[in-house]
């Protein structure tokens, strides 16, 4: 009996060890989010083209889950701004237009950002590239609102080698590069894809693993540059597609391949560091791409209707994928509905995060019960924007979507982008690129379940029997069956007038509780050449300029009023001894 007592002493250890390891909090996952701008749905291989191939992103999406119901607002900056507070648009103030870059406003303060969120969750919160949530005043900028650090540009866009914005014709050229708070004027000539890449792959190395990462890559990639020289990428990559006969779609090819080539360069820094197996990667498109107009990069979203700006899918129903090894039922494609304003209470919960978000049905919804069970059906509404400017609505429920109304007449309303077979990539050779690519290499993809994948994300317009009925949503609104008509050809609002009554009352209903837009008009006072040619946080510049020329001013003022006191005063009390 007496062996007994050492024996039971040494299983009481080993219980205790393994039960403490067994309720030990996990270690936070790391964060890593990628934002493409201005990037058609099929302009990524994933979704059936082979036109434009992008192996490592796809790599990604084939090894997670293709989220193929993924919606944004149509334009930068409501999309950007629902992102970063978990929030829709109309609900802040933030649903119509953009952020003109002379404008002064911005994301209100009153919002708590993303960042702040992982941040006060013991995270380093990093932000690379785009902002465009507002700058007029030094509040609103990036390192103001939760970000430990920002390396990029804090307007619209930017020229992709000099980082200089022109507005306008009459706008003076300001450059807009940034490291924090400080105007970078190193970088000058790096391609600005790179740049971003190369800052990401630095921080990602660099990183201190006794805190997680929150990393968000905003790209300018595809936008366009500046309207002078709209279309740029190095001549070396262009000449890699010269089997795409159209010159325009051609540089867009090396500007997607160069941003495609950033993801590759991202996962692998993450895997070197020993960070990927406990990261969440989240790559998604800000809206559809405009493939004609202003800011037009030759996008195509087709089979969808519209683009960029529009109430129509190819506006609003962007190219997504989610990558985890956190991630349960993956290699698949997602038809569950989300909002980008549900990754922020989405990327908390697998964050162990509590948010604590409230709001209405078409606020963010916390979905990362339904990404790792495609049996939930997770959200039913998705409210795509009502723009009392425009005087346009585009709402979706239960699988019916409500248009009311378009944007700038009309002119985007139809079908375009359709790409030509002969100038595409063989099968054969995309599988290659597919295998050989960074990610392809890292997660092994099955090139037997990628083809069905491929099919599955692949968006086919229905034969409609007996024809089908056009909508003009100028005239009255238009109702369609989104799951059996997703690129919106067959106008039912007069065979289901109960469903279309009962969307308009909601949209009608969402009107009412809608903030008031914060737009401003110019100021004038934002020009760069009042600030050495950079576009700065004017406002607060002109503040520090009067609080420097009001004492310079009441100095002046008491020396010329002490010099006439002389003048008057001195023959008083000094009279003249002349006779």
């Amino acid at each position: 009996m007496w062996k007994l007592a050492p024996l039971l002493g040494l299983l009481f250890v080993v219980f205790s060890v393994f039960g403490e390891k067994s309720t030990a909090p996990k270690s936070r996952p790391n964060i890593v989010v990628i934002i493409a701008d201005d990037l058609g749905w099929n302009d990524v291989s994933f979704h059936g083209s082979l036109q434009i191939p992008t192996p490592n992103i796809d790599a990604l999406a084939y090894s997670g889950v293709i989220l193929n119901r993924h919606y944004a607002p149509p334009l930068c900056t409501p999309s950007r701004a629902s992102l970063m507070t978990g929030k829709h648009p109309i609900n802040i103030g933030m649903q119509h237009h953009v952020i003109e870059v002379n404008e002064p406003w911005g994301l209100g303060l009153d919002q708590k950002l993303m960042p702040e969120y992982f941040r006060e969750a013991g995270y380093r919160t990093r932000l690379i590239g785009k902002w465009h949530l507002g700058f007029f005043r030094k509040a609103y900028t990036p390192t103001m609102r939760g970000f430990d650090s920002h390396y990029g540009y804090i307007g619209p866009y930017i020229d992709y080698w000099d980082h200089s914005l022109q507005m306008s014709n009459t706008s003076t050229r300001g450059l807009d590069m940034r490291r924090n708070l400080h105007v970078d004027y190193t970088a000058k000539g790096t391609y600005a894809t790179d740049l971003f890449n190369r800052e990401a792959v630095r921080l990602i190395h660099d990183h201190n693993q006794t805190d997680p990462l929150f990393l968000v890559v905003t790209h300018l990639a595809p936008h366009t540059g500046n309207e002078d020289d709209p279309m740029q990428a190095p001549e070396e990559d262009v000449e890699l597609f010269s089997f795409i006969k159209d010159p325009k779609r051609r540089v867009l090819a090396a500007m997607i391949s160069k941003l495609d080539d950033g993801v590759g360069q991202i996962v692998q820094a993450l895997k070197k560091s020993g960070m990927l197996n406990n990261t969440v990667v989240l790559f998604y498109a800000d809206n559809g791409a405009p493939t004609i107009g202003k800011h037009s990069n030759g996008g195509s979203n087709f089979p969808l209707r519209g683009q960029k700006y529009t109430p129509w899918e190819g506006a609003v129903r962007t190219a997504a994928a989610i990558w985890s090894p956190l991630l349960n039922n993956t290699g698949r494609v997602s038809n569950q509905w989300i909002h980008v304003s549900d990754w922020l209470p989405t990327l908390a919960r697998a964050a162990g995060i509590e948010a604590n978000l409230s709001g209405s049905e078409i606020d963010g919804q916390d979905q990362w019960e339904a990404l790792n069970n495609p049996n939930l059906t997770g959200r039913t509404t998705v409210m795509n924007n009502i723009d009392q400017f425009q005087h346009y609505s585009s709402y979706m429920k239960n699988g019916w979507k409500f248009v009311n109304g378009t944007s700038w007449e009309g002119a985007f309303d139809e079908w375009m982008g359709s790409l030509d077979e002969e100038d595409e990539l063989s099968e054969e050779e995309y599988s290659v690129r597919l295998i050989s690519s960074v990610v392809g290499r890292l997660t092994k993809v099955d090139l037997e379940n990628v083809a069905k994948i491929r099919r599955e994300a692949t968006v086919h317009c229905p034969y409609i029997p007996g024809g089908v009925i056009d909508c003009e949503p100028r005239k009255s609104a238009c109702l369609f069956n989104i799951l059996q008509d997703p690129c919106e050809s067959n106008n039912i609002a007069n065979q289901r007038p109960d469903i279309l009554k009962q969307m308009s009352q909601d949209v009608e209903r969402y009107q009412l509780s809608a903030a008031e837009p914060r737009n401003q008009p110019a100021d004038p006072y934002s020009d760069p050449r009042y600030y050495n040619r950079t576009w700065t946080w004017w406002q607060d510049e002109l503040d520090e300029a009067r609080d420097i020329q009001f004492p310079l001013a009441i100095f002046v003022v008491s020396i010329t009023f002490i010099a006439l006191m002389l003048i008057v005063v001195k023959p008083i009390l000094c009279p003249s001894t002349k006779r």
